[in-house]
């Protein structure tokens, strides 16, 4: 049976996205070589509300990739899988390709 979570007001699920310990021409890089912490947007939640009860849409959508802080988020594992719930205002920002 496969679970699947929703997230609750303005957090998001996030995968992270592990950096490749060696380069294309197969050059090792150094642990800390890469600070760049991001992952893969999995689920949104509906996002949250202000003072008057209007609705604050997440400012992600599913499929996107974040920049997320080195530290913060909660981890949560579904069967063999580990993703972070984050809130949408922890997130730096979203990367895209050229």
């Amino acid at each position: 049976m496969m679970k699947r979570l929703v997230p609750t007001f303005n957090r998001i699920l996030v995968q992270r996205v592990i950096q490749p310990a060696k380069t294309e021409s197969g050059i090792l890089l150094p642990e800390k070589a890469s600070k760049l912490k991001s992952g893969k947007v999995i689920a949104v939640g509906p996002g949250s509300r202000d003072k008057d009860g209007k609705l604050i849409p997440v400012s992600v959508k599913e499929g996107d990739t974040v920049l997320l802080p080195e530290y913060g988020g909660t981890e949560v594992k579904l069967g063999e899988k580990e993703y972070h719930l984050f809130r949408d205002e922890d997130v730096l920002g979203t990367l895209h390709e050229d």
